[in-house]
């Protein structure tokens, strides 16, 4: 896991074709930046080949990383690209702040528990989302980074799309 202080994200690109490595970063400052993220995680999304529903579940995702990190932090930035292995193709989505912290993060992974006074189902819901989750959070700010597999190759079937 890349540590806050190591990790800075580069300005904004516009996203390649499915043929390269696409990366897209955007800042979150304001609601509407969620929507844009929103917007061009949906596009990458479905330049990679993912289905609309899954496409529909990457920008969601994206939404409540990126909304925990406005009303939390104050702010932050997400970093949405390809992850491919010989097993697979998805996108990979980091989003991280200088924000407090997370106090009780297995409180916070629960589900049910929030300082804000919302319903507490921001990462508890990506959690179930996703395939892979990481989460390091300290006193200079948390670093959220998931992978939503579009398909895994299964060398017995032939290649299976989840």
């Amino acid at each position: 896991m890349i540590g806050l202080t190591q990790h800075r994200i580069a300005p904004p690109q516009p996203p390649l074709s499915s043929a390269g490595q696409a990366r897209i970063t955007a800042a979150i400052n304001t609601s509407t930046d969620i929507v844009i993220a929103r917007q061009r995680g949906r596009q990458l999304s479905l330049e990679c080949g993912c289905s609309p529903t899954d496409a529909t579940l990457v920008a969601t995702i994206i939404s409540e990383l990126a909304r925990n990190a406005l009303l939390y932090a104050r702010g932050g930035e997400i970093l949405l690209e390809n992850a491919a292995t010989i097993g697979g193709k998805g996108i990979r989505i980091v989003c991280c702040d200088a924000g407090p912290g997370i106090a009780d993060v297995q409180r916070a992974l629960a589900g049910g528990y929030s300082t804000s006074g919302g319903l507490g189902m921001g990462l508890s819901g990506v959690r179930r989302l996703v395939d892979e989750f990481n989460l390091k959070s300290d006193k200079d700010g948390t670093v959220v980074t998931v992978i939503k597999w579009l398909y895994r190759n299964n060398p017995y079937a032939g290649g299976i799309r989840s």
